[in-house]
């Protein structure tokens, strides 16, 4: 009697699993259109982006602008450039001027003040945001 296997079959013909490929990298490309489409303009940013896919921790500041004041809140990076962030979040933001705290490879972090000057609702319930870096900050327990 032969041992029955439970291991997937998979015998597609070597000319229909390069058109399957084909056809899988045509509706990449199809999506990947919609989301970045060209425009005429150019950039617009005087300063490269790059990918920040990191958590970000937020806290409000005070009255004077670099005083930490309030409950930190975590979102999630979405772009970072040598003078801004941008981001998203899940809820409004009620403040404008923030501390952003940045995580860096080797666990240390580094905190900015940011003046947040835009925000817009994605089509998936979630919010952008982002805004220029004011000047370098310090975080409650960071002081020696």
């Amino acid at each position: 009697m032969m041992p029955m296997t439970h291991e997937p079959q998979f015998n597609l013909l070597p000319e229909r699993a390069d058109s399957l490929d084909d056809e899988v990298a045509s509706q990449v490309w199809e999506l990947l259109s919609t989301l970045y489409p060209r425009h005429d303009l150019g950039e617009r940013r005087r300063e490269n982006r790059f990918p920040f896919p990191y958590l970000i921790h937020l806290t409000p500041v005070d009255q004077d602008g670099i005083t930490p004041d309030g409950e930190t809140i975590v979102v999630v990076g979405k772009h970072l450039s040598e003078r801004g962030l941008g981001f998203y979040h899940p809820k409004p933001l009620a403040h404008r001027r923030m501390i952003a705290s940045l995580e860096m490879a080797d666990s240390q972090r580094l905190a900015f003040v940011v003046d947040l000057s835009w925000c817009r609702f994605t089509k998936q319930g979630w919010y952008e945001s982002g805004g220029r870096f004011i000047e370098p900050a310090t975080l409650p327990g960071d002081a020696a």
